[in-house]
This record gives C-alpha cells, sequence and structure tokens, in this order.
C-alpha cells in the first residue's frame, strides 16, 4: 500500500496546483478606475490579508473606511498603515467580533448612530477549517462568523444601506461552496462528528443562499448584492489547514503552493471591483469567481432552501420580526 502513497501524494500536488495556476492566472487587477469620494465603506476583518487589502484599495479611491476588526491592536495598526499609504485620512477602526451577537449589535448601533451613512459593506471576516470551536453565543465557529455573524450584521445595517442608495453588498465565499451542504438538522455539529472541511463549505455555501435570498428581498431598494470567490491567496486564513500540519507538508509541498497561490493584492481585486464598478450598479444576487461573473454550485440556486436557510439564520440570531419584514418579501417564481 505504502508504494502508491507517494505517486498519489504527487498526483495531488499536480492536481492542486494546476488548479491554482489556473485560478491565479484568471485574476487579474479591478478594471475599473472609478472613484468613491464621500463615500462610507465598511470591511469586516480588515487587519489583515484580503480584508485589509481591499480596505487599502478603497481608500485609495477616495473611500471613508471604516475597519470592523476584533484585535482592536491589529486593526489600529493597519488604519494608520492605510492612512499614511494612501494620504486618506478618513480611515478609521471600530471593534467588531463576529463571533458575539452582542458585539455585532453594539457595532451596528454605533454606525447608526454615528456614520450619515454607509454605502457599500464588504463582509470579508471568515474562519477557516478550525477545530471544533464555538462562538459566544454556542454556533459552531464557522457556520457562526462566516454566516450568522455577517447575516446579523448585515440585515442590522439594511435600514442604513437602503437610506444611502444606490449601496453595494458584497459578500465573501468561496470555491468550497461546492462542496457544501446545508444541513437544517444539524447546523452547527452538534450531533455528528466534526468535520472542519465540511463545515467550512457548508458555511461558505450558506454564504452565496444568504446572497440570492437578499437580493431577492431587496428588489427596487436600490441596494445590490453579489458573492465572489476571490481565489486562494497567501493569507492568515489558512493557518488551520494541512498545509503547516507535517514536515513533508510545509518543507515540500509549501513552497510550491506558495509560488502558485495569490498575493493579498490580487486576491483583494473582485472585492474591489463589486465595491466600485460602475457597469456592475444594477448586478444583484449573482456570483462572481475572480473578475469573472460565473453559475455557482446548482445548489447555490436552491430558492426554497435560500428561504428556508434566512427563516433559520433569523430565529438562531434572534434577529425581531420587524428586521425581517423591513425586508421586501417577493415572491417566489412559480
Amino acid at each position: 500500500m505504502n508504494r502508491y502513497l507517494l505517486p498519489l501524494s504527487a498526483l495531488g500536488t499536480v492536481v492542486g496546483g494546476a488548479v491554482l495556476l489556473k485560478d491565479n492566472v484568471a485574476g487579474g487587477v479591478c478594471p475599473s478606475k472609478a472613484t468613491i469620494p464621500g463615500k462610507t465603506v465598511i470591511v469586516t476583518g480588515a487587519n489583515t490579508g484580503i480584508g485589509k487589502q481591499t480596505a487599502f484599495e478603497l481608500a485609495k479611491r477616495g473611500g471613508n473606511v471604516i475597519l470592523a476588526c476584533r484585535d482592536m491592536e491589529k486593526c489600529e495598526a493597519a488604519a494608520r498603515a492605510i492612512r499614511r499609504e494612501t494620504l486618506n485620512h478618513h480611515v478609521n477602526a471600530r471593534h467588531l467580533d463576529l463571533a458575539s451577537l452582542k458585539s455585532i449589535r453594539e457595532f451596528a448601533a454605533k454606525i447608526s448612530e454615528e456614520e450619515e451613512r454607509v454605502d457599500i459593506l464588504v463582509n470579508n471576516a471568515a474562519v477557516m477549517r478550525c477545530p471544533h470551536w464555538t462562538t459566544e453565543d454556542g454556533f459552531e465557529m464557522q457556520f457562526g462568523v462566516n454566516h450568522l455573524g455577517h447575516f446579523l450584521l448585515t440585515n442590522l445595517l439594511l435600514d442604513k444601506l437602503k437610506a444611502s442608495a444606490p449601496s453595494r453588498i458584497i459578500n465573501l465565499s468561496s470555491l468550497a461552496h461546492i462542496a457544501g451542504h446545508i444541513d437544517f438538522d444539524d447546523l452547527n455539529w452538534q450531533t455528528r462528528k466534526y468535520d472542519p472541511k465540511a463545515a467550512y463549505s457548508q458555511s461558505k455555501l450558506a454564504v452565496v443562499l444568504f446572497t440570492k435570498e437578499l437580493s431577492r428581498r431587496l428588489q427596487g431598494s436600490g441596494v445590490t448584492v453579489n458573492a465572489l470567490h476571490p481565489g486562494v491567496a497567501r493569507t492568515e486564513l489558512g493557518r488551520h489547514t494541512g498545509i503547516h500540519g507535517s514536515t513533508f507538508s510545509s518543507t515540500t509541498l509549501g513552497p510550491i503552493f506558495w509560488l502558485l497561490v495569490k498575493s493579498p493584492e490580487l486576491a483583494a481585486q473582485p472585492s474591489t471591483y463589486l465595491a466600485v464598478a460602475e457597469e456592475l450598479a444594477d448586478v444583484s444576487g449573482k456570483y462572481f469567481d475572480g473578475l469573472k461573473q460565473k453559475a455557482p454550485a446548482p445548489k447555490a440556486e436552491d430558492e426554497e432552501v435560500a428561504r428556508r436557510l434566512w427563516a433559520e439564520s433569523a430565529r438562531l440570531v434572534g434577529l425581531e420580526a420587524s428586521h425581517v419584514s423591513s425586508v421586501r418579501e417577493q415572491p417566489l417564481p412559480r
């Protein structure tokens, strides 16, 4: 059996490398030169990686950018660096812990009170393939942060986004949504044996389904929402993955994948594009792979599942009926 392990490992490396190479080549720089002076932008998880670079790109284009992060020391440092590099002094750090419903509500209340408008919301923060951790409120960490946290945050900011219309919401998903399955009987992995890969895929499928349902509910409001796969990037997001789990992975495969994956600068281009491109002003409910609009997995197009997930998510986070009803219902097509 052992004689097959090396060839299989080599094959996996080649296939994985080919996927990453295709992903990298398919990327590129945001083609839009649009600027956003006077527009207020919120980017979650903006102290590092794709989020920080997205905040930098949007600050460079003149936006009033709010970095929403859990670690305030890193968040303040990122805000200072962006102000220094862009000469845009309208870049500020705010505390937001997406693993805490209390923190999300406090953040949204402060934004609603202190900001005149919110033009762009980039739901970027994520947890990937972590151990079986739970949030402050008892949700499985990946589902809680990647989906439920952003679900509540977005709903709490909808009135401000509507008042600022035309406005945009950008949800970062992943190609991993293809492998996802929404298990309504055990969304938080309380009875199943925990699988961090499957949990991550479920959370990212939930993001696409949320995007589809929210877009349907926001028709005619002037607020658009789209999901995207930014590409595989060299960021801290992958710190729990197996690439660091063994000497062979880190020393042999690590350098290969490090060369093929995207830089945070390149991986931030899709978020920037969806946030500013004038040609996307009326595009909503779509999925982008990098800079290209593509069809997501068929399971991400299931409107009945999307509607059921919305209702269950609202129940889990304690979203008041007034907030749910303020998002105008649209009938499902027959």
